[in-house]
């Protein structure tokens, strides 16, 4: 698979670092530095491996390889569609950093039923729930934010309401701190890069319970 982008270029003293964890050129508030590396991270358990070749001011290549699998050795799919769980117009509460994973999530959401609203940080996320906690059925949250962090939003939404439903997500869980308090205070969490079906699934989990 190969991407070509016609941008700046990447300058050759750091070429050998856009894939490490938390590098970025943007700005503070711009990116997480997480992208290369979750891509990275992804190939790697398939076997794979990923090149780039740079010149400043004409773009750059990435081609990423992937081994080959015989007709034999393919799986053959069941004809029927896995159901996934549908809301019911369920109000959730969506903060990310991210644009594009609060676009293709929020996008997910709709498409099976719930209303969603997006905060961009912790503390716009605070203030919305705040304002519409009666409304809000369950919150989703990155972990690696700036302004505040998945940690410290959390902890905030508890003290507004003991009883909020939230699920913790993070493709990152080399940070100590932040795998030690999923483990010892979540009960929900998904791991970036999620599919539709385990996004779903753990929010019906999740709302069942509430109901119990």
């Amino acid at each position: 698979i190969k991407v070509i982008d016609s941008g700046v270029g990447i300058p050759k003293e750091i070429i050998n670092k856009i894939f490490e964890p938390f590098f970025t050129t943007k700005e503070s508030g711009k990116g997480t530095g997480l992208g290369l590396s979750t891509v990275i991270a992804i190939v790697k358990s398939h076997d794979g491996f990923v090149t780039v070749n740079s010149r400043m001011n004409e773009g750059a290549t990435f081609e990423v390889y992937l081994p080959a699998s015989k007709t034999e050795d393919l799986l053959e799919l069941p004809d029927n569609d896995i159901q996934l769980p549908m809301g019911n117009g369920e109000l959730i509460l969506l903060v990310d950093d991210e644009i594009s994973i609060l676009d293709i999530t929020k996008e997910t959401l709709e498409t099976y039923g719930f209303t969603v609203i997006l905060a961009h940080d912790g503390a716009e996320a605070v203030g919305m729930y705040a304002r519409n906690k009666e409304e809000i059925a369950l919150v989703i949250t990155d972990m690696m934010m700036p302004v505040m962090d998945g940690i410290s939003t959390i902890r905030a939404l508890r003290k507004i309401n003991p009883e909020v439903k939230i699920i913790a997500s993070s493709g990152y869980l080399e940070d100590a701190k932040i795998a030690q308090f999923i483990d010892n205070t979540m009960e929900a969490f998904l791991h970036k890069p999620y599919t539709a079906e385990q996004l779903l699934s753990l929010i019906h989990s999740q709302l069942s319970a509430k109901n119990k």
